[in-house]
């Protein structure tokens, strides 16, 4: 078994990381920058090593954070999500220098990373793909000839993109030459790779993902299915586990789909396979080759923990499950509380947490690397923390998850949590019925109005009584 890993991330995924360690008997190691010198996984993990000054260059840097996981003693190395997770040269340097990487071999992270390359794999094993082109694109002038065969509207979208980034809608010619140049310049500043691909926009779809685990052995099962369709400009804020929309029929189906597509390209480890479902059709839309934001709640409903059985397939180990042994109970809803204000197009928010209360009771979990005083440096990603609720029907976690959400008191910055509320009032999230354009389709729930509190008023007057009065 592995002994020892080096986390080469950072936030709440380290810390979730460094907790499954933790009940395994491994010892953690944490990474940092200047930045995260007062990070919660900093301080909870059993060694921790700076890895610079510039708050972004460390945690992107694979040779420096292999080198140091040699010089820390670690066998293992496990990425998280974001940063270099899905960068095929980290898991190369681990393969160089002895390491195990805790996710699929370099070759596979480059061949489901480059978005053409993973629709023609997945077209010749037969799973169902949106009609789109069959490589990249070489110029505008091409674009509009494929975009003309496919039929308007069209996304274009950045080959070796991710996490919601260098995509664009065009419905026409014109749109189509106006937004080429822009993804090409997000798509080189975002991955290093100006190449660019089209497939045809499937309108208002719902965005059904499926968890896998896969070994070494030939064992490949899926953990069963999340709802994303809660998002905004491609970000998911809301994620449900199982999602309320689907029929049994189509639930087996996508789970057979999911576990077709990762033995078709030799998958090993956690990953999720994505799909758009649109009139009854399911569309491969792309493969996560880590673990995803949202796995807590696949977690949640089946009772497996993803992070461990990572570091047991990473160990040469089979899977402790079999697909038959895979049962899921009740609803699992995610929040992504971010420190973004909803009320002024979700601007960033960053800054001191002034008082930090984690909700409780039952069926409810928090993953966060956020404290009172803490400060949430404006160079990462704006989640604050993650608020899972479970119950055993829909309406149940509906009701959960809103009780849950006015138990949680966090100050200093604005965040997303009284938005979450307004969707959780709408009639069509509570009856199950929502599809990907449900934030664009309300913008009236971001006119709610935030009433004080009496403790927060309270502190308030403190806080200017104080400040009058040079305390």
């Amino acid at each position: 078994m592995i002994k020892k890993i080096l986390i080469a991330n950072r936030g709440e995924i380290a810390v979730r990381i460094i907790r499954a360690c933790a009940e395994m008997g491994i010892r953690s190691v944490a990474v940092y920058s200047e930045a995260d010198r007062h990070a919660l996984h900093v301080k909870r993990a059993d060694e921790a090593y700076n890895i610079g000054e510039e708050p972004l260059e460390g945690y992107l840097n694979p040779q420096k954070l292999v080198d140091l996981a040699v010089e820390a003693g670690c066998d293992a190395l496990h990425p998280g999500y974001g940063f270099l997770s899905e960068n095929p040269e980290l898991a190369r340097c681990c393969e160089a220098k002895g390491i195990r990487f805790i996710g699929p071999s370099p070759e596979v992270i480059q061949l489901m990373g480059d978005k053409t390359q993973a629709r023609n794999a997945m077209i010749k094993a037969g799973v169902p793909c949106t009609p789109g082109t069959e490589g990249n694109l070489k110029d505008v002038d091409e674009a509009l000839r494929e975009a003309e065969r496919v039929g308007y509207p069209i996304m274009l979208k950045a080959t070796s993109g991710g996490g919601g980034r260098g995509i664009r809608r065009c419905n026409n010619p014109e749109e189509l030459k106006q937004n080429y140049s822009r993804v090409i310049s997000e798509a080189t500043k975002a991955f290093g790779s100006a190449e660019v691909f089209l497939e045809k926009c499937i309108i208002n779809p719902c965005h059904i993902e499926v968890q896998i685990l896969a070994d070494s052995h030939g064992n490949v099962i899926h953990l069963y299915e999340r709802d994303c369709s809660i998002q905004r400009r491609n970000q998911k804020l809301i994620e449900i586990a199982p999602s309320p929309q689907l029929l049994e029929a189509q639930r087996q189906y996508i789970g057979g789909l999911a576990v077709r597509a990762a033995q078709a390209v030799g998958y090993e480890n956690a990953g999720t396979v994505e799909f758009l479902l649109s009139d009854n059709n399911f569309y491969f839309m792309e493969m996560n080759t880590r673990v995803q934001v949202e796995h807590t709640i696949t977690e949640e409903i089946t009772g497996i923990d993803i992070v461990r059985e990572q570091i047991r397939i990473a160990a040469g180990e089979p899977l402790s499950v079999r697909q038959e042994d895979v049962k899921f109970r009740g609803y699992a809803l995610q929040f992504r509380i971010n420190a973004e204000d909803p009320k002024n197009n979700f601007l960033p928010t960053f800054g001191r947490v002034s008082h930090y209360y984690a909700p409780g009771g039952p069926g409810v979990r928090t993953d966060t690397a956020i404290y009172t005083g803490y400060t949430v440096p404006p160079y990462y990603d704006s989640m604050c923390l993650k608020l899972v609720v479970w119950a055993l029907t829909w309406e149940e976690a509906v009701n959960r998850g809103a009780r849950a959400l006015d138990d949680m008191r966090l100050q200093g910055v604005k965040t997303t949590a009284a938005y979450y509320q307004e969707i959780l009032k709408h009639p069509d999230f509570r009856s199950g019925h929502f599809n990907t354009s449900f934030v664009d389709s309300h913008p009236e729930l971001s006119e709610y109005s935030i009433k004080r509190r009496p403790e927060e008023l309270a502190l308030a007057i403190s806080a200017a009584i104080a400040a009058y009065t040079g305390l």
